[in-house]
C-alpha cells in the first residue's frame, strides 16, 4: 500500500507538466529545384507541424502572385493535418511566382513562403543605360582623384588579435556639395612581414559601428571594412541608433531628384577611395584586390568592381539597388523599392528621380563588370527580390558563378557563408 501511495505521489508532477512548442509552418513547391517553364503550372504545399507532428484545427490564409505585387489568389481555408496542396497558376514569361501562407495559434501569427522560378536566366532589365553613363562616372572619378587620400590611422589594439593589427581609418572623399567629406572604416593587417592580397568589405544598409575582419587578416589578407555615412565607425551603438532614426532615416532616397546630389554618389566614390588607400599599403602584394558584401554591400561590390579596374574579383550576396524601375513595368524592383508606390507621400515616381536612378542602378554597373565574381542568394528574398537580382546577373559580361540557397530570404545559412568565404580566400591567395 505504501509503495502504491509513493508511486502515485511521484507521478503527480509528471501529469501536471505543461507542454509548449514552436509551430513550424512550411511552404514548398512540387518541383524539387523550384523551377518551371513559362506556362507550366505550379502547385504549392502548405504544412504545419509541432514537435515534428502535424497540427490540427488550424485555418490557413494563402496568397499567390508575382513576387512583391498584389496577389492573384487570396484564400482562407482549413489546413488539414496532412497538409494542403493548392494550385498556384503559372507565369507566361520569365519571373517568380510566390505563395505566402499564414496561420494563427494562441494569439501568434506564423508565416512562411515559397517562390517558384520561371526561366530566371532569361529575365532582362527594365532599367535604361544612359548614353553618358561612362562619361558621368569618369568625370566623378577624376574629381575624386584630385583630392589627397589624407589617410589618418588610429591603432585599435582591441580590434586586432595575436596575428593582426586593427586601425580606425579616416580618408578624404568627395562631399555631397563642393566641400570634401570623410570616409571611415576599420583596417586589419597581418602582423607578420610579407606581401598580402587585399579585400574591401562594403556594408549592408543601415547605420551601425564596425569591428573589422581581424580573423581574415590573421589568415593572410589585408582587410578594410568600411561604413558609408561619413562618420566614424567606432562610436557607441546609441549614436548610430539616433542617426538611423533621425538625420539618416531614409538616406537611400536623399537627393534622388538630381544625379549630382543623390546620396550614393559620395558612397560609390568612397568605395573607390577606400581602394586608393588599400593599394598604397606597403604590405599589399600589388596585384590581388577583391570586394565583398551583402544587400547594399552586394550592390556596392558590383559598383566598385565596375568603377575600379584595380579590382580583380568580387563576391556579392543578394545585391540591392538592382533594376529599381521594375515596379514601373508591373514587376518587382530592387531595394529600396523607391518606385513601388504609384502615388501618395511614399511615391518617388517623378521623371527626374527615375532619370537619376539610371546612373546608380546596379544593372548598369553589372553591364560593365568584367572580372570573375561569385554571387549568392535565395528565391524567398523579399528585400532584394530575385527578379531584380537576376536582371543584373544576366547582363554581367565577366566570368560569373551563382550559388543558390533556394529557401533563404534576405539572410545567409552557414554552408553558404563558408562556401563564399572559401571562394574569396582561394581567389585572393592563389592568383599570381
Amino acid at each position: 500500500m505504501l509503495r502504491l501511495t509513493l508511486f502515485a505521489l511521484l507521478a503527480l508532477p509528471l501529469l501536471a507538466q505543461d507542454r509548449i512548442a514552436t509551430l513550424q509552418l512550411r511552404v514548398s513547391t512540387d518541383h524539387a529545384d523550384w523551377r518551371y517553364a513559362p506556362g507550366q503550372p505550379v502547385r504549392f504545399r502548405i504544412l504545419a507541424v509541432e514537435d515534428g507532428h502535424p497540427v490540427t484545427g488550424l485555418k490557413v490564409t494563402y496568397r499567390i502572385g508575382p513576387e512583391m505585387l498584389p496577389p492573384a489568389i487570396d484564400q482562407t481555408v482549413a489546413l488539414p493535418a496532412e497538409g494542403l496542396t493548392v494550385e498556384g497558376g503559372t507565369l507566361a514569361q520569365p519571373g517568380f511566382l510566390r505563395c505566402i501562407a499564414t496561420v494563427e495559434k494562441n494569439g501568434k501569427t506564423y508565416r512562411a513562403l515559397a517562390t517558384a522560378a520561371f526561366q530566371p536566366e532569361s529575365i532582362q532589365p527594365t532599367q535604361t543605360d544612359p548614353a553618358d553613363f561612362d562619361q558621368f562616372w569618369a568625370a566623378n572619378k577624376a574629381a575624386l582623384a584630385k583630392l589627397p587620400i589624407d589617410a589618418k590611422l588610429t591603432l585599435l589594439p582591441e580590434y586586432g588579435n595575436a596575428a593582426a593589427n586593427g586601425y580606425h581609418v579616416n580618408l578624404e572623399n568627395v562631399g555631397p556639395g563642393p566641400a570634401p567629406s570623410r570616409f571611415y572604416g576599420v583596417l586589419c593587417e597581418p602582423k607578420a612581414p610579407g606581401k598580402y592580397p587585399a579585400l574591401l568589405s562594403v556594408p549592408g544598409a543601415g547605420v551601425r559601428p564596425y569591428r573589422g575582419l581581424a580573423d581574415l587578416a590573421a589568415r593572410g589578407i589585408i582587410t578594410l571594412q568600411v561604413g558609408i555615412h561619413g562618420i566614424p565607425v567606432t562610436m557607441d551603438q546609441s549614436v548610430y541608433d539616433s542617426l538611423g532614426a533621425g538625420a539618416l532615416s531614409g538616406y537611400n532616397t536623399f537627393g534622388l531628384d538630381h544625379r549630382d546630389r543623390y546620396y550614393y554618389r559620395r558612397v560609390y566614390l568612397g568605395c573607390v577611395r577606400a581602394n586608393d588607400f588599400l593599394t598604397t599599403r606597403p604590405h599589399w602584394d600589388g596585384r590581388n584586390l577583391a570586394v565583398t558584401g551583402g544587400s547594399q554591400g552586394g550592390a556596392l561590390s558590383l559598383v566598385t568592381a565596375a568603377l575600379d579596374p584595380r579590382v580583380r574579383g568580387l563576391a556579392a550576396y543578394y545585391p540591392a539597388l538592382a533594376d529599381v524601375t521594375g515596379y514601373l513595368h508591373n514587376r518587382a524592383g530592387g531595394w529600396p523599392h523607391m518606385f513601388r508606390a504609384a502615388e501618395g507621400p511614399a511615391s518617388h515616381r517623378s521623371p527626374d528621380k527615375i532619370a537619376t536612378s539610371a546612373y546608380y542602378d546596379v544593372v548598369n554597373f553589372a553591364r560593365r563588370v568584367k572580372v570573375p565574381g561569385l554571387y549568392s542568394w535565395g528565391f524567398n528574398d523579399e528585400t532584394c527580390p530575385p527578379t531584380s537580382m537576376y536582371a543584373a546577373y544576366n547582363v554581367i559580361p565577366g566570368e560569373k558563378k551563382l550559388l543558390l540557397a533556394l529557401e533563404t530570404g534576405h539572410n545567409n545559412i552557414p554552408e553558404q557563408v563558408a562556401a563564399v568565404q572559401s571562394w574569396l580566400q582561394n581567389f585572393l591567395q592563389t592568383n599570381p
